[in-house]
């Protein structure tokens, strides 16, 4: 009898596998494209079902060109690779792959006008599904430009929504920052695979998302930065958002589109003014002219969407730790590696040993390799390598 569970866990992690397999070998067809994945699933339901359906079958949904790339994606060698390296990264802790078919694929991104297939996320999932603002401006901003985003951010962030914005420099990695300060955290939505850093100097920044936030990432592990798929990801950081702030934006401007995409999504456009002689603010006051709510402090905005509601911050926040909480998540970092032991262990040893489950393990074990502490192995194991003193 005692042995059960694990045979009936072992069963569920190769099913999920399985699954996983097929979500990443559907979205790494090359030339296949969203619009057709999304009438495949809508005509056979999961990837497994449409990989099993016939020729003729397939025919009555999409093109003879498509059916070729799905029927050809069972011997193409790349497809092979681009499942396998994304079921190593699922392997490590904090990695998920969220796709249309989970019951938290967030209902506001699900509703706009191409919703995309999977998303990869590194970090703190439920942040998905947290009330969330997007903040967004220039990567040449001013001084001013990048106080005002951090300290707007901090604000509704300490009210309880999260901050989503695009991790590029200047405006995006204040309002980053301002996120991280407070409770509701933040959320990167990027235009590369979740596997790189762009740009690198906002590694630190990356990392430190990664272990209190979430990246996101529609595109597959190893895409690099292309120019194209920044303008495509701003449909996702408007589609998770009640509304979009735009603090810095030129007339020509990507924050301008993100604005643009969530008045089509139904979402609150809100701008900060500035100086008329700025070319910086030329933007934000084009919005305002256009029916964008000028906003001179944060309260204004929350003001305007309404404090988020308890259930969400219960269930979304990052409370501010107090010292007995920090010596508590010590005591557990501890108890972990002595748990570990120095060889080599999975994940699954480490939750048997622990009593912990997958969940709360693998938040630890995020913080725990980003401290240096553990190392990820290939096939799922981590290894103990220091220790914190």
């Amino acid at each position: 009898m005692a042995q059960e569970p694990d045979n009936n866990q072992a069963d569920q992690d190769a099913q999920s596998r399985v699954e996983a397999a097929d979500w990443l070998r559907l979205t790494s067809i090359p030339g296949l494209g969203d619009a057709a994945i999304r009438k495949l699933l809508t005509a056979f339901g999961l990837p497994g079902q449409i990989f099993a359906a016939g020729r003729g079958e397939l025919l009555r949904v999409v093109g003879e060109s498509q059916v070729a790339l799905v029927v050809g994606s069972a011997n193409d060698g790349a497809v092979a690779a681009a499942v396998e390296k994304g079921l190593q990264w699922l392997a490590s802790p904090g990695n998920h792959l969220l796709t249309l078919a989970d019951a938290d694929y967030p209902p506001d991104l699900l509703n706009v006008a191409d919703p995309p297939p999977v998303l990869y996320l590194k970090g703190r999932r439920e942040l998905l599904n947290a009330p969330c603002i997007a903040v967004v401006g220039s990567r040449n901003a001013t001084a001013q430009g990048i106080a005002n985003a951090e300290s707007f951010s901090r604000v509704l962030s300490e009210s309880g929504f999260t901050i989503v914005s695009g991790q590029a420099l200047g405006i995006d990695t204040a309002a980053h920052r301002g996120g991280l300060a407070a409770r509701g955290s933040t959320i990167a939505v990027i235009g590369t695979g979740a596997d790189i850093v762009d740009p690198s100097r906002n590694r630190d920044l990356a990392h430190e998302i990664a272990a209190q936030g979430l990246i996101v990432s529609e595109f597959p592990l190893g895409t690099p930065a292309i120019s194209n798929n920044f303008p495509r990801r701003n449909r996702i950081i408007s589609g998770l958002s009640r509304g979009v702030l735009v603090v810095e934006a030129a007339l020509r401007s990507g924050s301008l589109i993100t604005a643009r995409l969530a008045g089509e999504q139904g979402r609150d456009v809100f701008a900060i003014p500035g100086s008329i002689h700025s070319p910086l603010s030329k933007g934000c006051h084009s919005l305002i002219k256009q029916g964008a709510k000028l906003v001179d402090d944060a309260r204004d905005i929350i003001e305007e969407l309404g404090e988020p509601s308890a259930h969400a911050q219960s269930s979304a926040q990052s409370p501010a730790q107090s010292p007995g909480d920090a010596a508590a998540d010590a005591s557990r970092h501890l108890d972990l590696l002595e748990h570990a032991g120095y060889d080599p262990v999975t994940v699954d040893q480490l939750a048997q040993r622990s009593g912990l489950t997958i969940d709360a393990l693998s938040a630890i074990l995020l913080e725990l390799e980003l401290d240096g502490v553990i190392a990820q192995l290939p096939g799922g194991k981590v290894q103990r390598i220091g220790g914190r003193g």
